[in-house]
């Protein structure tokens, strides 16, 4: 396969230049508000993940640095603290230049297959690639993100289908994380089946998958958000990610930090 990255040399994860680096994450608040040593570790982390992973550019999208390393720095950041191990299940990350379609086939009850095409911004395949339009990935902000969406979809795979409840680590009951979320997300389908305008993506009632990579997307970008809706979720999510953005951004949250 040819190499993409042009600083790659060796077969050892190589540093990413400093100025790409600052490229990245310039114009992402969310990652623009970590620390040094948060800053440093998310750097060493998307190297060993540049140099693990497969990206490949679909339609006529002339696939970049910045483009990979932005993408890299983006998807790492959920793992910053669970590791690279996270995403062990897949290599390929294929990047369009804008939404993309995929064709679908459903059975109804009757047994009669409906073809149809699906527009997408971006995907998930259980055991397979991962599917971004960087158009999409460009308009990150407001407590929308494709790449996390898309990521934390590969975290919820890695322990079977994705079902909103992802590999817990030790310290985390299922339990106690299915309640909690499943409560959650019944009051956020309600609010949205009633017309209520909401600042969290009104696709988070689309299923408990969804509502967590949305959710995951709020928690890295809009946590006062998320953290004033639902405390008691937001606080599991931070022992989930070991991370607590609201916190980060010096504000109180229910995690008991900051």
């Amino acid at each position: 396969m040819k190499r993409l990255f042009t600083w790659f040399s060796g077969k050892r994860p190589p540093p990413i230049p400093d100025a790409l680096w600052q490229r990245a994450i310039a114009s992402r608040p969310f990652l623009a508000a970590l620390d040094t040593d948060e800053n440093q570790r998310l750097k060493a982390l998307a190297e060993a993940f540049l140099a693990e992973k497969e990206f490949t550019a679909a339609g006529d999208l002339e696939l970049t640095d910045d483009i990979c390393v932005a993408i890299a720095a983006q998807g790492c950041l959920p793992i910053l603290n669970l590791g690279l191990a996270a995403y062990r299940d897949w290599v390929g990350i294929i990047v369009y230049p804008d939404e993309f379609i995929v064709p679908r086939e459903i059975y109804d009850e009757d047994g009669v297959v409906h073809q149809f095409d699906d527009v997408l911004s971006g995907e998930a395949w259980a055991g397979g690639p991962l599917l971004i339009s960087w158009h999409d990935a460009e308009l990150a902000g407001d407590g929308y993100n494709v790449v996390i969406h898309e990521f934390a979809h590969k975290l919820d795979m890695l322990n079977g289908e994705a079902d909103g409840v992802p590999a817990l680590h030790s310290g985390l009951a299922a339990a106690d994380w299915e309640r909690a979320l499943l409560a959650a997300c019944d009051d956020f389908c309600a609010r949205v089946e009633r017309g209520e305008e909401t600042v969290i993506d009104p696709y988070a009632s689309e299923s408990p998958a969804e509502f967590f990579a949305v959710l995951s997307e709020c928690f890295f970008d809009l946590p006062a958000v998320f953290a004033a809706e639902y405390p008691a979720l937001y606080a599991l999510f931070c022992r989930y990610y070991r991370q607590d953005p609201l916190a980060r951004q010096g504000a109180k949250s229910p995690s008991g930090r900051g």
